[in-house]
C-alpha cells in the first residue's frame, strides 16, 4: 500500500504547487481554493493509506519476492455480458441533461434509471443467465 500512498502524496504536492502557480498567474481565489482543497483531499488519502500500510501485514502486491498464487483469488463477481451498467450510465446522462434543460427530462431520466437498476439487480433471476 506504500506505492498507492506515495502516488496520492505526489498528487497532493502537485495540486498545492499548481494552486500556488495559479494564484500567482490568475489571482483567482475560487480556482486557487479549489486546487488547494483538492491537494488537501489527496493528502488525507495519502496519510490514511501510508498510516495503514505501517500497521497491516504487507500484501503480496507490495513484496518483491511474492508469488502469483499468494494473491487473493476471489476479487468478486463481475458479469462479462451485462449491458445494464451501460444503461445506467445513459439514464444518468439523461438525468444530468434534465438538470441543464428541463425538469420533465429529469423525470424521464429517473424512470429510465429505476428501470435500469431493477434490470441490473434481477439480471440473474430470469432469462438466459438465470441461476
Amino acid at each position: 500500500m506504500k506505492i498507492e500512498g506515495l502516488i496520492f502524496a505526489l498528487g497532493a504536492a502537485f495540486f498545492w504547487i499548481v494552486s500556488g502557480i495559479y494564484w500567482y498567474v490568475a489571482r483567482d481565489p475560487i480556482g486557487t481554493t479549489a486546487l488547494a482543497l483538492c491537494g488537501g483531499l489527496a493528502f488525507l488519502v495519502a496519510f490514511y493509506v501510508l498510516y495503514t500500510s505501517k500497521r497491516v501485514y504487507p500484501r503480496p502486491e507490495d513484496r518483491l519476492d511474492a508469488e502469483i498464487d499468494e494473491a487473493d483469488p476471489e476479487y468478486g463477481f463481475f458479469s462479462p455480458h451485462s449491458w445494464w451498467p451501460f444503461m445506467i450510465g445513459l439514464a444518468t446522462f439523461v438525468v444530468v441533461l434534465g438538470l441543464i434543460f428541463a425538469v420533465w427530462v429529469i423525470a424521464v431520466g429517473v424512470t429510465l434509471l429505476l428501470i435500469s437498476l431493477v434490470g441490473w439487480l434481477f439480471e440473474y433471476y430470469r432469462g438466459d443467465f438465470a441461476v
